[in-house]
């Protein structure tokens, strides 16, 4: 008999900066924007495993009660429940995945060699009238697979 156990986690750390034109871009702000930014890495068995960068527009959190991801009343809910708290619907979400070489803060976050390549994963969640949170999230390949589902419109 065998048995697998994996104790997983994250730490996050979140701080408002101006945006660059390509985030700029897919949360349909001005380049400059103030937004949130939030760091995370993943941990399995006190391992990292993953790394996230999330954004949101501080023109839709700020002054809520949301407007610190993994902090207040709602921390560690997620993009969807969070925003639905401000009024916000997500409806859909969209994901563009690539392959690159490990930056050097990355490699050395998820302790790997330099230049070792990783899948990054650049998902966007939207509103019916807008983008509300974007994240780039890098994986090592050699540790996830990645699956899909799409619906597909019986009529």
């Amino acid at each position: 008999m065998t048995a697998q156990a994996v104790r997983g986690g994250w730490e996050s750390a979140s701080e408002t900066v101006r945006v660059a034109d390509g985030i700029a871009d897919r949360l349909a702000v001005e380049a400059g924007a103030e937004v949130m930014r939030t760091s995370y890495t993943f941990t399995g068995d006190d391992e990292p495993v993953m790394l996230s960068t999330s954004y949101e527009p501080l023109e839709i959190t700020r002054g809520t009660s949301v407007v610190l991801p993994e902090d207040g009343p709602h921390s560690g809910r997620g993009v969807v429940e969070r925003m639905r708290q401000i009024g916000q619907r997500i409806v859909h979400a969209g994901e563009i995945v690539t392959a690159r070489s490990a930056t050097d803060e990355e490699a050395n976050r998820l302790r790997l060699s330099r230049g070792t390549v990783m899948m990054v994963i650049q998902r966007t969640y939207y509103t019916q009238d807008r983008p509300v949170e974007t994240a780039d999230i890098v994986v090592p390949p050699d540790r996830y697979e990645l699956a899909y589902m799409i619906p597909v419109d019986q009529d």
